[in-house]
């Protein structure tokens, strides 16, 4: 062998032991799981992170994401529980819980979507499925997902996935039943609203009569206690003119007089008297 040989063979070592070296090392993110493939079958446990070693050229690693995965799924529609058609749109948040035996059974994140897509949607179905349109739209969903979710976990745990949570963003009607189930939804607004009126005026009625009635008794009792201090001030006033004629009997007759005289001598009166009448007797001493 020639001195200009070895320098080639030193190199073509050097060069196939780095070459070995790298292919024997690698490194796995905190994010991360990995398996190690030999001749595409896995091998050992899952890998966590930090540097490990594989066999060079006969084993190969693949990576799986270890955070919080969300799956958004296509609108797909379900039937109700008072046969209405109902699109709902909804989304879960998955994890990778067991890499080895998601590989060994979905093999790939596209796999494992496909898998959520179908589970999720037939317990959407089943859950739903037990309420009417109004219920879904109008009462708290927390309970119904959470029922999805418990489900759908305890059947995708044979595949190595962890559902962490199960969402319905939007629920929409089929366009063809849209107009009818509108109408029907306006038409029994329209009844409760009418029937809200009616009570409204029934009520307004009851209302307005009992104030009427109350009205009328407090009028009732305010004349009776009209009546009874004009009789006291009546009493009272008889009583003062009684007093009065005890002392004074002509200054009574002569104020009575002129009472009289007020009433009796207004404008547009005329009286026919003897001279004689005692009625004026009191204007006699005026005429002089």
């Amino acid at each position: 062998m020639t001195e200009k040989k070895i320098p080639t063979i030193i190199i073509i070592v050097v060069v196939a032991l780095a070459l070995g070296l790298f292919q024997s090392v690698y490194t796995v993110d905190q994010t991360q799981r990995a398996i190690v493939l030999q001749l595409g079958k896995p091998v050992g446990d899952s890998k966590g992170p930090g540097l490990h070693f594989k066999i060079p050229f006969v084993q190969n690693v693949i990576f799986f994401d270890n955070r919080i995965l969300e799956y958004d799924a296509p609108p797909a529609e379900i039937l109700t529980k008072d046969k209405k058609n109902l699109v709902v749109d909804n989304y879960s948040r998955w994890r990778i819980s067991d890499p080895l035996l998601f590989y060994r059974t979905v093999h790939n994140i596209e796999g494992g979507r496909s898998r959520l897509d179908d589970i999720i949607y037939a317990e959407l179905r089943v859950s739903l499925g037990r309420f009417t349109l109004t219920e879904i739209v109008s009462s708290d969903r927390a309970e119904i997902m959470s029922q999805v979710t418990e489900k759908a976990n305890s059947l995708l745990k044979d595949y190595g996935i962890l559902v962490l949570d199960v969402r319905i963003k939007r629920t929409d009607l089929p366009p063809e039943n849209q107009k009818a189930i509108y109408g029907r939804m306006r038409a029994e607004r329209e009844r409760q609203a009418k029937q809200y009126r009616s009570e409204g005026r029934e009520l307004g009625v009851k209302i307005s009569t009992g104030a009427d009635r109350e009205r009328a008794i407090m009028l009732a009792k305010a004349r009776k206690q009209a009546e009874v201090l004009k009789g006291e001030g009546d009493a009272m006033a008889t009583e003062i003119y009684a007093k009065s004629l005890g002392q004074d009997p002509e200054f009574y007759r002569f104020v009575k007089s002129l009472e009289a005289y007020k009433q009796g001598l207004s404008r547009n009166t005329r009286l026919i008297m003897t001279p004689e009448n005692d009625f004026l007797k009191f204007l006699e001493g005026y005429e002089k």
